[in-house]
């Protein structure tokens, strides 16, 4: 991840040395080399995917671009806070290294676990989740688009889960091959254990406003940045809701930043009226007319 990048831009090299130099190891090194069952390894993962938004995000700043507003899903909302000013990259990249230690450690492995449900008709998800519990925590973790969600919570309960909601007629309900089930309650022992870290770190006033992960709304102040963060933690990614308080603000283009093109691949299910490119390496350049 993010070789092309650190190689053909200095402004991109420089972020990678920076992620080197704040853990006190070549996080460089993982993401180009790997190997992949280190790099998948979530207190591994949330530092290189960071690092590679933001080695991203730094050759489009070189080249003049700025937003409009930032967000970020999840993780990413530590990228996009990164870009708007209010996280200093080094801090930012130490604390998600503890974030993914902390989720990693919250929940032994094979008590929870995590699915998508695509296309589930609605009205039917709040029914489901409370058959299914049977006293157990399964609830949603990821509300992504009109068509896919993602559930998280204890694996009987995320099993049970998945069963009513084929019964129920969704068009796929599948396991993911997660470390631990993320945004659910069973992450309050790592939201507790963050508190502390981020209490330390400086968060700024924000460049240009984010749409936060929590409550899908416009932030501006570094205490709320802070809040933000701590509260996404145990809380579901409201990421639809999140494009379309953008769009209703006439936000009509997006640009991700960093591996992979989901969120891209999600915004014409969300709006058809919606534009997205990806950027994460030196080819993807060429689709930008700048």
């Amino acid at each position: 991840m993010g070789q092309a990048l650190a190689g053909a831009f200095p402004v991109a090299r420089a972020v990678f040395d920076e992620a080197d130099k704040a853990l006190g190891e070549a996080l460089s090194r993982l993401c180009f080399e790997g190997p992949d069952d280190q790099l998948r390894l979530t207190a591994n993962t949330q530092p290189a995917l960071l690092t590679v938004s933001i080695a991203a995000f730094a050759v489009l700043k070189e080249r003049g671009l700025s937003p409009d507003y930032v967000a970020g899903h999840s993780l990413g909302e530590y990228s996009a806070l990164v870009a708007a000013g209010s996280l200093q990259f080094a801090d930012a990249v130490r604390l998600v290294r503890k974030r993914g230690e902390y989720m990693q450690e919250a929940v032994p492995p094979g008590v929870g676990t995590m699915a998508a449900l695509l296309k589930l008709p609605d009205g039917k998800l709040e029914g489901i989740l409370a058959e299914a519990a049977e006293g157990e925590i399964v609830s949603a973790a990821n509300l992504n688009s009109p068509d896919q969600l993602v559930i998280a919570g204890h694996t009987g309960a995320v099993n049970r889960a998945v069963a009513l909601a084929k019964a129920a007629g969704a068009r796929r309900a599948v396991l993911l091959p997660v470390s631990a089930p993320f945004h659910c309650a069973l992450m309050q022992p790592a939201q507790a254990r963050l508190k502390a870290d981020l209490d330390t770190a400086a968060f700024a006033g924000l460049a240009f406003p984010l749409v936060n992960n929590w409550q899908a709304r416009e932030i501006r102040t570094g205490a709320d940045a802070r809040e933000g963060l701590y509260q996404q933690v145990p809380s579901p990614v409201r990421w639809l809701e999140t494009i379309r308080y953008l769009a209703g603000r006439g936000v009509t283009q997006y640009i991700e930043v960093g591996a992979g093109t989901v969120l891209t691949g999600l915004l014409k299910n969300i709006d058809p009226a919606l534009t997205g490119i990806a950027i994460g390496s030196p080819a993807d350049l060429e689709k930008l007319r700048v």
